[in-house]
């Protein structure tokens, strides 16, 4: 497996293929994302991100986004692209039908699809942003998605637009590990039901001319989940802001915080595992602390908790912004990423760029994407974590070790600077075709 890396030492650049160098031009980039809020998930700070660093390239580049929407860099465009929001609705938007959405397909369809359990927000996102790129297709030379892998890119590419594709992870695998979670026959109707946009997602993305994936692991399951060709993908690893992840010599690293992020209480980010090796650490470490990125909700986190008599000593803060983040993960003796299946695997990488010793789970595409400078565990084994963990905690020498290696591998590797110009010959090479 030739990687990312190894291709720059080689003086190669992975985004070019077999074919000839593609001058540079600034382009006109149309960036869709059909929910952007970086408080709410990862693909809203990586929208931000790498908006902002095709900005810093010199292009001019708009996010075409529905709600929530996201917090951009000055400079890069923002154009609303309105959904009827169900989910931030009171009666959980039940009742928000009125006469004149039954004008809109979109509309109709969205709604309906969500009463019956049905999330349908790509499907409406993609028709209302080809509707709006139909009627401004001038004004943009690329579009540049972020994973909605709607079928209004279809209408968009034959329209003469060039499309680019960006896909994290296949979420088929999110779909397997829900319905393995769940015993009841009933919920796991609902669950499929609920992952009804899938057959749309992969139909779409064989059929799409260009597709940026962010690891290898990822590059290899989305060609199996998505049948799409390898030669179609190029694989290019995020990149992390390092003038806000970065060390802080001024925050003391505390000697028995765990921190991890979770930000949906799904079984796909494992964060069960890691509370069961929580509970099994605290017996004999009191002081010990479990720290959370996310916010806990009635489910089945909060009922773990109560099992394990830990609610209110497992501490879950939220709405943080990138600085504060960036403070937690400096001062977190060890970051966890206990997670069963990562594309990626952002806040491992920001863990990193804050030079913290960071233990992850073999799920995807993690032990990637920490190399040899952090701890790989077995996926779905508290034990295993626990042990892991109880090793790291006893042996401050390793772990100052590995938040040298951290640093050093994060400074190397996840830089938007870098990344960056993977992304631009992707897109020039796709506008050039």
């Amino acid at each position: 497996m030739i990687m990312f890396e190894d291709l720059l030492e080689r003086g190669q650049d992975p985004s070019v293929q077999s074919e000839a160098e593609v001058p540079f031009r600034p382009l006109r980039i149309a960036f869709l994302s059909y929910r952007s809020d970086p408080q709410v998930g990862g693909q809203g700070v990586y929208v931000r991100a790498a908006a902002q660093a095709l900005l810093k390239r010199g292009h001019k580049v708009d996010v075409l986004s529905g709600p929530p929407y996201p917090e951009l860099t000055e400079g890069v465009g923002l154009v609303r692209i309105p959904s009827l929001d169900l989910y931030e609705q009171p009666h959980n938007g039940h009742r928000a039908l009125r006469w004149h959405h039954l004008l809109s397909m979109s509309d109709v369809g969205e709604y309906f699809s969500h009463l019956t359990g049905k999330f349908m927000e790509p499907w409406s996102f993609g028709r209302r942003a080809a509707r709006y790129l139909k009627a401004h297709a001038r004004d943009y030379d690329v579009v540049l998605d972020n994973q909605s892998l709607s079928s209004g890119l279809l209408s968009i590419q034959r329209s003469g637009l060039p499309v680019v594709g960006v896909i994290h992870h296949p979420i088929r695998r999110d779909l397997e590990l829900a319905l393995a979670a769940e015993p009841a026959w009933g919920m796991r109707a609902l669950i499929r039901r609920w992952y009804g946009f899938l057959p749309m997602q992969e139909k779409v993305a064989p059929r799409l001319k260009d597709v940026i994936v962010v690891s290898e692991v990822s590059k290899r399951d989305v060609g199996v989940c998505f049948k799409i060709q390898p030669e179609v993908m190029t694989a290019i690893p995020l990149g992390i802001d390092q003038t806000i992840f970065r060390p802080q010599p001024d925050i003391r690293r505390l000697p028995n915080r765990l921190l991890t992020t979770a930000s949906a209480d799904v079984p796909l980010k494992g964060l069960r595992y890691l509370i069961e090796a929580y509970a099994q650490l605290v017996k004999d470490r009191p002081d010990l602390e479990l720290v959370v990125i996310g916010r806990l909700r009635e489910g089945p986190t909060a009922d773990l908790l109560r099992d394990h008599e830990l609610m209110g000593k497992v501490r879950f803060i939220s709405d943080l912004s990138r600085e504060e983040m960036a403070a937690q993960y400096s001062a977190a003796t060890v970051c966890v990423t206990p997670s069963l299946y990562e594309g990626f695997g952002l806040p491992a990488a920001e863990a990193m760029s804050c030079a913290a010793p960071v233990l992850v789970t073999d799920g995807g595409a993690l032990p990637e994407v920490v190399g040899e400078a952090g701890v790989v565990v077995r996926k779905a084994d508290s034990r295993a974590l626990a042990i892991a963990l109880g090793q790291l905690l006893d042996d401050p020498e390793r772990r100052q070790a590995m938040s040298e290696a951290s640093l050093s591998r994060a400074r190397e590797t996840y830089n938007w600077d870098r990344a960056v110009l993977a992304y631009e010959r992707v897109l020039l090479r796709a506008v050039a075709r």
